[in-house]
């Protein structure tokens, strides 16, 4: 197949450009390299077979021989952090939301457009997921208020004030964005599907959850939990643990997630198939933060602060079923083999200025954190 990956030189979307190539395809990576994940100066690798064209998917719409002639389309570009987003509020729709429908208007504009179209979406469309509450029915609960976070209300609970028992969200659920990021990654699914009749689409969405591996930026202070952490234990910096620490995610590996996009082209997958993409499997951050010292031999101050997000969640893990059935989908790394695998390449890395007391500070300032 000929395959067209926006945002290709990315986390993600350099593993997927390098499997793809190794499994025999022809590779155009589209990236606009932008500074807050590649550097000031961007320093960037092509895999070795694939075509690279610096460009933003903004610009799409005008550029659609970029996308002439192609099979598939993996669109990974986005803007990505939840925090960022709520204060970045046009920027993050200009590119997640603008970025998606110049795509889709370049696409229009091809004499000869890729069929197959496999969206990066996020968990963060269900906002906090599913939960079950004390008759054993499954609910979604309304995001957290600042009022409740202020109060260190951590726990979701029902209209009686009864905590709810968190339990993995299938692909069912409705929207509910708890952050404008969210909000644009509903949307650009929205987009996806309202154009792929029209234009002769075979649409796929993946809603991935916390993906982490070697290759994540280290740099990027606003998104990447773990990379944020190791960055932070490697200089001795103390690991703050926002809320109580019993908060959850889902990890998963970017090599597992990569190979879901891979499945995901093949033929017998049915267009409009949504998909989780992720583990299964609920891991609380304070336990994230111990197992990643562990796995680097690090002994840093790991401090419980009570610090908040404003449109964070508190829990979330993937239902599966799904990959599993359409894509033949298993996360075959654990946590504990991708931490250090993770590990051993940070270590080769440069050290990087940490900014996350900065991000933290920006968020207090707009009232968006403690």
């Amino acid at each position: 197949m000929k395959i067209v990956v926006t945002g290709g030189l990315g986390f993600i979307g350099g593993k997927l450009a390098r499997m793809l190539l190794g499994g025999g395809h022809e590779v155009r990576i589209l990236d606009s390299l932008t500074p807050q994940i590649h550097g000031e100066v961007p320093a960037v690798e092509v895999p070795e077979g694939a075509e690279f064209v610096r460009a933003d998917v903004r610009e799409l719409s005008e550029r659609h021989d970029l996308l002439d002639g192609f099979d598939a389309v993996v669109h990974l570009a986005a803007e990505t952090g939840t925090a960022q987003s709520m204060y970045r509020i046009r920027h993050y729709v200009d590119v997640n939301e603008g970025g998606t429908a110049a795509l889709l208007e370049g696409l229009s504009r091809c004499q000869d457009r890729p069929r197959r179209i496999v969206l990066a979406s996020s968990r963060s469309v269900y906002g906090e997921g599913a939960y079950r509450n004390a008759e054993g029915r499954t609910v979604q609960p309304t995001p957290r208020t600042r009022e409740q976070l202020e109060r260190a209300e951590w726990e979701p609970v029902d209209a009686e004030g009864k905590v709810l028992t968190v339990m993995a969200t299938p692909e069912n659920l409705p929207f509910a964005p708890g952050s404008v990021y969210a909000a644009t990654k509903a949307s650009q699914e929205l987009l996806l599907q309202s154009a792929a009749e029209a234009l002769s689409l075979e649409p796929v969405i993946l809603r991935f959850q916390n993906v982490y591996g070697e290759g994540q930026s280290l740099q990027n202070p606003y998104t990447g939990i773990i990379s944020i952490f190791f960055n932070r234990v490697r200089q001795g910096l103390m690991l703050p643990i926002y809320e109580d620490g019993l908060e959850t995610r889902d990890f998963v590996h970017v090599d597992d997630v990569a190979a879901a996009i891979v499945a995901s082209l093949g033929e017998g997958v049915p267009a409009g198939s949504v998909c989780n993409v992720g583990s299964g499997v609920a891991t609380s951050v304070i336990t994230l933060a111990e197992k990643l010292a562990a796995a680097g031999g690090f002994t840093p101050e790991i401090k419980v602060t009570g610090q908040f997000r404003v449109g964070d969640i508190r829990h979330n893990f993937a239902d599966i079923e799904a990959a599993k059935r359409l894509l033949g989908f298993s996360p075959r790394i654990s946590l504990d083999e991708g931490l250090g695998r993770f590990c051993a390449w940070a270590a080769t890395q440069p050290t990087y200025q940490d900014g996350l007391d900065k991000a933290t500070a920006e968020l207090r300032a707009k009232g968006l954190g403690n």
